[in-house]
């Protein structure tokens, strides 16, 4: 589009009536800093808070000309007059920053300046830098799909621009033609780090030059004609389809990183001079827009709103400290019971099972989608999970993703804030999750509960995992136990094909996140995996551990391939009068533990069978609580065959010494029905 020039462009944007919103929104934002700053002083009860001064104009400007409530922003923690303009509550923003019971921003579980709003479309932020990116990517992708003319704005500071994900998150947006805007509020200052110790060559929008597609700009984000024109320029390229923008505003950091911060220790005074308000409120008078009365009662107008939110923030409870562990999980009652009908006596196998339960979900739901390492078209996943689904679905409901797990996880965040969508998301190997695990644990784990309720995550991961399959250490790990440990994730491990099908169909029906772990040695397994295939409304729901083998003497709990190897072994053992019960978990979060407890109850034994290494493994979790709740029951200790504390290793031989064999079950069985 041709650029107008600065004064024709502030001219055709601005009355009289939004010049005065601009400001008042400048205004409200610096005399909420104030306010703060104030609050600690006076040691009420609020001892940490960041300065956003010097920032005010960009996100004001941006507040002010998305649509509230229809545009999508996530505004990072120096952004705050992107959220008063598009409507925060200012008694709500002060009441963050006391910790109170409110509706948004978290009521009382994240730091003050993490913005949350569902009816202004601001998601739930987060403390990790540069995380926001991603997930503004998957809202820009939903909000594509749905073919709908909103806009996504996201912010960072210029310290965020050395994250991967923001330089993912710019290449998938690229990719994708999104309607995205990436502002990038560069103070020159990552905390204490200077710009030329934090990016080489200095912040400015060449980071973007190479992602074919992306706008992008460098602006002075102090002046008040070149951030609107540039502004309304990025909006309009969103809303019509022509793709992303990345914008760089240059701006002062006028106060200190934070309250804790102490600037003095490492730079020289901010130069004042570089205010955006009082160069905001001298453009307007020499334009003619406003008067200095005008400027006046706006500036004191605002100041008395600001006092009023004060006082009303103050008025607002604490939480209750009995609320304090609701909201891990949304509540979730399926629609549809088990029937255990069968749509065919036929066994199938687990990746058929798999990709049935893909296919009649999508036909179910048009929201749900897949994404991610090779999924689409042909090839259909390195294992064909995935296979045919582009063909029969569509390229938007199916679609192939860098090789970037961030981008995954991040993605299917995003996606799934808008409501609209079902992620189902494949990365290609558990291996290779870790670099996504920022997303994954410190975002999508916890966004339910950080938001107080007001946002969830509606996505699976699919994961293939485990060894026996000669991968070597990058394609064998079983990381279950560190899933686990992070509360807000559900953790679900299928060891044959009516349960794999019936569990997915389950996981993508749950509106929360749901971990769904694949033992590719399973995948085509057929002397224990192989089962008659469930029908389309036949569901298994979570946390309902099955006992697979019935037994009097010793209590065998195992989970994925471990419990086809723990029946076999049990077989072997009937013949020598040994009983072994055999549970299969199936889901370890939420884990059934009643069922292992009413089991040891009967048998007075436990063996714990898993391949994942023997320290830490999620077996040590049920060790622990049998001994603390069954142990007038146990006739012997509680006895763990697992993984050696090593990585899988490649060759065959190494392998089979590092993972439970057979042999080794065995030997532990007879040695605990001796004891």
């Amino acid at each position: 589009m041709q650029a107008l020039s600065v004064t024709e462009s502030f001219t055709a944007l601005f009355s009289k009536e939004r010049a005065t919103a601009l400001l008042r929104i400048l205004y409200r934002t610096r005399f909420i800093d104030e306010k703060m700053g104030k609050w600690v002083r006076q040691n009420k009860g609020a001892t940490f808070f960041l300065s956003v001064r010097g920032h005010e104009l960009v996100g004001g400007f941006a507040g002010l000309l998305l649509q509230s409530g229809i545009d999508w922003a996530l505004p990072y923690y120096r952004d705050r007059a992107c959220a008063v303009g598009l409507g925060a509550s200012l008694a709500e923003l002060l009441a963050s920053f006391l910790a109170r019971d409110i509706p948004n921003h978290s009521g009382g579980r994240m730091m003050p300046e993490h913005f949350s709003d569902p009816a202004l479309r601001i998601p739930c932020q987060s403390s990790c830098v540069g995380s926001q990116f991603l997930q503004a990517v998957g809202v820009a992708k939903s909000v594509q799909l749905r073919g709908a003319k909103e806009v996504v704005y996201v912010s960072g500071g210029d310290g965020s621009t050395s994250q991967g994900d923001f330089h993912e998150a710019l290449n998938f947006a690229a990719l994708h033609r999104l309607p995205i805007i990436f502002v990038i509020q560069d103070n020159g200052w990552a905390i204490s780090v200077p710009v030329e110790e934090q990016t080489a060559g200095g912040c400015s929008s060449h980071f973007g030059s190479n992602y074919v597609g992306l706008e992008c700009r460098d602006i002075d984000g102090c002046d008040p004609a070149e951030v609107g024109e540039i502004f309304s320029q990025a909006i309009e390229r969103a809303r019509s389809g022509e793709g992303p923008t990345l914008i760089v505003a240059h701006v002062p950091r006028l106060g200190p990183h934070s309250s804790s911060d102490d600037p003095k220790k490492y730079r020289e005074e901010e130069d004042s001079s570089r205010d955006p308000i009082p160069r905001l409120e001298e453009w307007l008078l020499s334009q003619g827009i406003l008067t200095e009365e005008e400027v006046k009662e706006a500036r004191d107008a605002s100041f008395q709103e600001v006092e009023e939110a004060g006082r009303e923030a103050e008025s607002f409870p604490f939480p209750d400290v009995k609320t304090v562990t609701d909201h891990l999980f949304k509540s979730f009652v399926p629609s549809s019971p088990s029937t255990e009908e069968t749509l065919s006596s036929e066994s199938v196998v687990i990746m058929d099972a798999l990709n049935h339960a893909l296919v009649e979900e999508m036909e179910r739901d048009a929201g749900v989608i897949v994404f991610g390492q090779d999924v689409a078209k042909g090839k259909g996943g390195v294992f064909g999970i995935t296979r045919r689904l582009t063909e029969r679905f569509g390229s938007l409901r199916c679609f192939n993703t860098p090789l970037a797990e961030s981008t995954i996880v991040g993605l299917a965040i995003g996606l799934s804030f808008d409501g609209f969508h079902k992620p189902v998301a494949e990365i290609q190997f558990a291996d290779y999750s870790w670099t996504g695990m920022n997303q994954l644990l410190n975002e999508l784990a916890s966004i339910h509960y950080r938001s107080n309720g007001a946002w969830h995550c509606p996505v699976v991961i699919r994961m293939p995992y485990g060894g026996y399959i000669q991968g070597g250490p990058y394609h064998s790990q079983s990381i279950e136990a560190f899933l686990c440990h992070a509360p807000g994730l559900k953790v679900v491990i299928p060891s044959n094909a009516s349960d794999a099908k019936r569990l997915l169909k389950m996981a993508i029906r749950d509106p929360n996140p749901v971990i769904f772990l694949e033992h590719k040695a399973l995948y085509r397994q057929r002397l224990f995996s192989a089962r008659p295939e469930p029908g389309k409304e036949d569901l298994l729901p979570f946390g309902q551990a099955i006992s697979v083998r019935e037994g009097s003497d010793i209590t065998l709990v195992a989970w994925g391939m471990m419990v086809g190897m723990g029946v076999e072994v049990a077989g072997h053992l009937a013949a020598e009068g040994i009983s072994v019960e055999v549970i299969d978990l199936r889901t370890l979060s939420p884990l059934d533990f009643q069922s292992i407890a009413n089991s040891v109850k009967k048998t007075g034994k436990c063996l714990i069978l898993h391949e994942a290494p023997r320290t830490c493994g999620f077996g040590a979790e049920l060790a622990a609580r049998l001994a603390e709740e069954c142990f007038s029951f146990l006739d012997a200790p509680v006895v763990r065959v697992t993984g050696k504390d090593c990585p899988v290793p490649y060759c065959k031989l190494l392998e089979e010494a590092v993972l439970p064999q057979s042999e080794d079950v065995k030997a532990a069985l007879r040695q605990l029905a001796a004891y």
